[in-house]
């Protein structure tokens, strides 16, 4: 299990990251008064997403592979870093919509309908706890998938070989 204790880490920092900006997004109105402005602000999270899996990559590179990984170490730990946050995800929709934010079904329901997108019927079906969480279960293993290879890509350092490194042997 210390094995995977950065990633653990990190899927808790990422949870609770999801929580703040969600606790924004209410504070903020969005989620209201500003219903309408809700999908486009909340897709600003994905910077925070990406920073905070180049944050847990490289934390996992500088702490547990001393400095040097490959693209496939990297991708491992992004991977197991989804699994985290997919499993804490429906614990993290739960706490948002009971506690932060319990009428933004409601309301975006009633928005959906007034603005003619979705009838009444669709938009229950689709504004709910249970598809809440099993969207954003989804959503975070495809995103994380997607977010770990490239961060991982980016991340990635190879092991010098002794006989290039200035001062072992010389230069030609």
């Amino acid at each position: 299990m210390s094995k995977y204790r950065i990633e653990i880490k990190w899927a808790v920092i990422f949870s609770i990251a999801m929580i703040l900006w969600m606790l924004g997004e209410k504070l903020f109105g969005l989620h209201d008064e500003y219903i309408a402005e809700h999908s486009f602000y909340t897709s600003f999270f994905a910077i925070v997403a990406i920073g905070i899996y180049m944050l847990a990559l490289y934390d996992k590179r500088k702490n547990y592979y001393r400095g040097f990984m490959n693209w496939q170490e990297g991708f491992k730990s992004g991977a197991i870093l989804t699994l985290g946050i997919v499993i804490l995800s429906p614990f993290v929709q739960l706490l948002i919509s009971g506690l932060i934010t319990p009428d933004y079904f409601s309301n975006i329901t009633e928005y959906s309908v007034e603005t003619g997108e979705m009838t009444r019927k669709e938009a229950e079906a689709y504004f709910n706890p249970r598809n809440y969480i099993i969207q954003s279960m989804v959503w975070a293993a495809i995103t994380g998938l997607i977010t770990a290879a490239i961060a991982a890509l980016i991340l990635r350092r190879k092991v010098p070989n002794p006989h290039q490194v200035k001062g072992t042997t010389p230069y030609r």
